[in-house]
């Protein structure tokens, strides 16, 4: 296909016509127009790399013109000059472009969330709520094009709302996002770092707690008298006697459970990356007592307190919900207030040696030598702990006047 004549004005590739077959008109210095039969036009660069003869396209006309064509060769001549296949660069750049587009902040947030395996359900359901914001807001953005003003203003939107601890939530998901995608090389930073500061921090709020004698008797009588499902009343039951977290109870399985042996022996979903130690929960006899009276309900399912709903377990509001129903709003009282009950009864009225209660509340702790306490430390020494627990709680609930006294242990 031998080039006609050579192009030296615009005119010329407007007025070039169509023929049988395809021919190519110069514009100088390898680039040419190719006209095809069809009528399409396309200029063409050809160039020599590594002494293999190679062409490239410099696009179709009339969308290119000559002059825009004769810029592009001479943007691929430099190319070359720096001993760059032109060809090779474009196909770079289309794959990185490709790669970009299907890399958006959307799908990495979505890879992430599906790697989050190890987490409780409640955990995940919250991140994935906590992410839906930022991705309305650039999910369709390549990752590397995110920018630390986009997640500012998606915070914002709800720090102006006064919704503070949901603000500072947002930007510590896009993060936990963005740190995946430099770990798998999609990402080079992590933008959220520039923001440090620049939102207002929400005030810390403590789950209220009664951790009062005199009123804690009162509780436990009305959650005996609670006229509500076997399972609710029977989780709040529990509640004191193990004062475990409370998506901890509310998601226990039956396989948990050695009624026999009186324990219950799990892995902490909150503590699980940073621990792998199983929790073990010495059981008093009260609580073996309010379980075995519960087998005879849900015992052939799954979970200790089976519900019908979507995680065939009791909800967090199914819990919450028992307790104003009984007249304890979430400024007196929540399902997390159990535990600062424990631990401020047993520690400061019962006089129980701290290392125990933060053993049994799964927190981690180390021994005078700086090293982390085995969880099944002290399981004895803790066993009667948590007799002497319920037992006192007897004792409030019958209102029966309780004279401090430090545990045998």
């Amino acid at each position: 296909m031998a080039d006609r004549k050579t192009l030296t004005h615009a005119r010329q590739a407007e007025t070039a016509k169509p023929e049988a077959k395809p021919y190519t008109l110069s514009a100088g210095d390898g680039l040419f127009l190719k006209v095809m039969p069809t009528g399409t036009k396309k200029w063409m660069w050809r160039y020599f790399y590594l002494k293999k003869a190679k062409s490239l396209s410099m696009g179709l006309y009339p969308a290119v013109g000559l002059g825009e064509a004769k810029t592009a060769r001479d943007d691929a001549k430099k190319i070359l000059a720096r001993g760059e296949d032109p060809s090779q660069r474009r196909k770079d750049q289309k794959a990185a472009s490709l790669l970009a587009h299907e890399n958006t902040f959307k799908a990495i947030a979505k890879e992430w969330l599906a790697r989050q395996t190890d987490k409780a359900e409640s955990t995940r359901t919250k991140s994935e709520w906590l992410l839906s914001f930022p991705i309305a807001d650039f999910g369709q953005r390549p990752i590397q094009d995110v920018t630390p003003i986009m997640v500012l203003n998606t915070c914002r939107k709800y720090e102006k709302q006064g919704k503070l601890e949901t603000a500072k939530r947002i930007k510590v998901k896009c993060s936990q996002v963005f740190r995946y995608a430099v770990a798998t090389g999609r990402a080079d930073h992590d933008p959220t770092r520039d923001l440090n500061g620049a939102l207002q921090p929400p005030q810390v709020k403590h789950r209220a707690a009664i951790t009062d004698p005199a009123q804690i008797g009162p509780l436990l009588r009305d959650i005996d008298n609670y006229s509500g499902t076997l399972q609710v009343r029977s989780a709040l039951q529990l509640a004191p006697l193990v004062f475990v977290r409370p998506g901890e109870l509310r998601s226990v399985p039956w396989t948990d459970i050695d009624l026999d042996a009186a324990e219950w022996r799990f892995t902490p979903p909150k503590t699980r990356n940073q621990t792998q130690v199983e929790l073990i929960v010495p059981l008093s006899r009260q609580a073996v007592t309010i379980l075995r009276d519960l087998h005879h309900l849900t015992g052939k399912h799954e979970h200790v307190f089976h519900s019908y709903g979507k995680d065939r377990h009791l909800s967090e509001s199914a819990v919450l919900n028992g307790l104003r129903k009984m007249g304890y709003p979430g400024d007196v009282m929540t399902g997390h207030g159990f535990r600062a009950m424990a631990k401020t009864v047993m520690l400061e009225i019962l006089k129980m040696p701290d290392q125990y209660i933060e053993l049994q509340l799964g927190h981690k702790i180390r021994d005078p030598n700086g090293r982390a306490y085995n969880r099944a430390k002290f399981l004895e020494d803790r066993k009667e702990m948590m007799q002497v627990w319920a037992d006192y709680l007897d004792d409030l609930k019958a209102d029966v006047k309780v004279i401090p006294i430090r545990s045998s242990n």
